[in-house]
């Protein structure tokens, strides 16, 4: 079988050792390799793997005669069109971090926790022509507790189930080809954009839950929930986070261990 990766950060990088292992051909990999530590580029250099543009791909698939049996989008960050959603002989997948059709576009930990949701998951759906809204292939969930979590930490736990998803459709495409899906309906779930997200982070002193905002938007290195002071944005942290970010060692914590050792 013959694939197209499209994807980013480490966890992409960490599949594609892991599909090459199980006898698929990846041709090319589209990724974000112009940033010089780019870990999927580099992984990709590695494995001798091409790394070429979504432009060069597109010439590929406008080959009546090509070869690509299915297109992966792992973490891609931008939308896909075609040649490359109807092309390949087998699809083109998108693995979304959030769970399909309720939460669409960005800001699905950010919800999640705004929410005080109790579960939360990765879809594997078909592109279409607009984002998230392609026939469903399958979902893997699990449950949290919005009380315990950042963006962050929910990113963690929700990419370690969407690489056991990436297996899980990888393995049945080799088996079976082209996968059964459900479509979505029409005008179901939210879409949230990226400038909805931002404004998002923007606290209100009176009416937020000010601590659960600030886990829900704490995502270093990018700027998390703020306040504005003469149009400037300050992120705020809390405790939760600052004892999150201690090491064990440090003179902070050292002091912290024994204050609770005295009260107890």
């Amino acid at each position: 079988m013959k694939m197209i990766f499209m994807g980013r950060k480490k966890y992409a990088a960490e599949l594609l050792e892991w599909t090459l292992n199980q006898g698929v051909e990846i041709v090319a990999v589209v990724t974000d390799s112009h940033f010089p530590n780019s870990p999927t580029a580099q992984k990709a250099f590695e494995l001798r793997i091409p790394v070429i543009t979504m432009e060069d791909v597109e010439q590929m698939l406008m080959d009546p005669y090509h070869s690509i049996d299915v297109i992966i989008s792992y973490l891609y960050w931008k939308k896909i069109k075609e040649p490359l959603i109807s092309g390949p002989r087998y699809g083109c997948i998108n693995f979304h971090p959030a769970l399909l059709p309720e939460w669409k576009g960005t800001a699905g930990y950010n919800v999640a926790i705004l929410n005080k949701l109790v579960e939360w998951g990765a879809t594997a759906h078909y592109v279409d022509s607009e984002i998230d809204t392609g026939d469903i292939i399958r979902t893997f969930s699990f449950n949290f507790d919005y009380r315990m979590e950042t963006a962050a930490s929910l990113e963690k736990k929700t990419q370690e189930i969407q690489v056991e998803l990436y297996k899980s459709v990888l393995l049945d495409i080799l088996t079976n080809g082209r996968l059964p899906s459900i479509q979505q309906e029409p005008n179901q779930g939210r879409y949230i954009t990226r400038l909805e997200m931002e404004e998002m982070k923007r606290i209100d002193l009176i009416n937020d839950d000010i601590d659960l905002k600030i886990r829900a938007f704490w995502f270093p290195p990018y700027n998390g929930a703020f306040i504005e002071v003469k149009g400037k944005k300050y992120t705020l942290i809390n405790d939760f986070i600052l004892k999150q970010l201690m090491t064990k060692d440090s003179t902070a914590a050292v002091v912290r261990e024994q204050k609770n050792l005295i009260k107890h």
